[in-house]
């Protein structure tokens, strides 16, 4: 052997540095969604919990939402574009098989020459992403890292269906993740479970849609749905916080994945939550955004004062897959 392959050493430990989001313009009210199904205000809001969503108008595009969520992180982080060396993008709303949005991104926020992908992991995406990039950080394959989780599923939500029609919105949430003196992310608990893939899914392929000209909408059958992300979900929230070595009564914050009030809750009992952790219901007031969710409700909370610099929270992602993603970090 006449010579040796040279290793890199990166950061000991990682943290979220800055965040930020970006809302749509236009705010959507369930007496708007109720003009094409057979429903009431009553029925939605006891069933998933939301009143009103955000819905993207034609120049609020996958990637123009998510340069501005991804600028905000960047001033919050006071980390300079130029030193992004690597652009993560959750999403399965870009609805071009190839080149990645993350590339267009990249030179968007001012960081043209870093390494850029798309990653589809649905309502997991974002924390997907945070794990990926904390351990591209301490690998030393890239000093800071955007992550970024951004959704227009209004353009794949069939408004005429009953089940579905007023879950879904749009929006985008970045994060910039880099090195830090203590550790500010946990490690990920993350799964799959591929049996269960059908529950919610496209209703064709693309190529299907295109002999049929029918656009390929979102499809969910929720019952199963829900019972799986109340007591599987539950389980992994509490591995996450096991992991990292965080009890229950040391959290501040709990930001799971907004698909569900009461999915939200029922975790929340599961994990027996104490009264002074504030638990994320942006739902409410966003809608479901898949893997913009978990960052669009972190940047609710900042706004709001429930979450301070600081804190320490658990978040999680679950959904289309099936897939999760969750892992404990301190607020930047």
């Amino acid at each position: 052997m006449t010579g040796s392959i040279a290793s890199v050493q990166g950061a000991e430990h990682t943290a979220v540095l800055g965040m930020g989001a970006y809302r749509p313009r236009t705010v959507v009210p369930n007496s708007v969604i109720l003009e094409q199904i057979d429903s009431s205000d009553e029925w939605i809001r006891t069933r998933s919990g939301i009143r009103e969503r955000r819905w993207a108008e034609p120049d609020e595009t996958v990637l123009m939402m998510s340069v501005e969520a991804a600028k905000e992180a960047l001033r919050d982080s006071g980390i300079d574009p130029a030193q992004i060396g690597c652009v993560v993008v959750a999403t399965v709303t870009h609805l071009y098989q190839t080149p990645a949005i993350a590339t267009q991104i990249a030179v968007g926020v001012g960081a043209p020459t870093a390494a850029a992908f798309d990653i589809s992991a649905a309502c997991a995406g974002f924390c997907y992403g945070v794990a990926m990039a904390s351990d591209l950080v301490r690998g030393g394959s890239a000093k800071y890292v955007l992550a970024i989780g951004v959704e227009r599923l209004s353009d794949i939500t069939d408004r005429t269906d009953r089940s579905t029609a007023f879950i879904f919105a749009d929006g985008a949430g970045a994060a910039v993740i880099g090195p830090s003196d203590e550790p500010g992310i946990g490690p990920v608990v993350w799964g799959s479970d591929g049996t269960q893939h059908e529950l919610i899914s496209q209703k064709e392929s693309w190529q299907e849609a295109a002999g049929s000209y029918n656009w390929p909408n979102l499809k969910m059958d929720g019952n199963p749905v829900f019972r799986w992300a109340a007591y599987e979900m539950a389980r992994a929230a509490q591995q996450a916080l096991d992991v990292a070595g965080v009890s229950a009564e040391d959290l501040d914050l709990f930001v799971p994945h907004q698909a569900n009030m009461r999915i939200t809750d029922a975790m929340r009992r599961a994990l027996k939550l104490p009264e002074h952790v504030k638990v994320a219901r942006d739902i409410e007031r966003q809608g479901n955004t898949s893997a913009a969710s978990v960052p669009l409700a972190i940047s609710a909370m900042r706004e709001s004062g429930e979450a301070k610099s600081g804190d320490l929270a658990l978040i999680i992602g679950f959904g289309a897959g099936l897939v999760y993603a969750g892992q404990v970090i301190r607020i930047p």
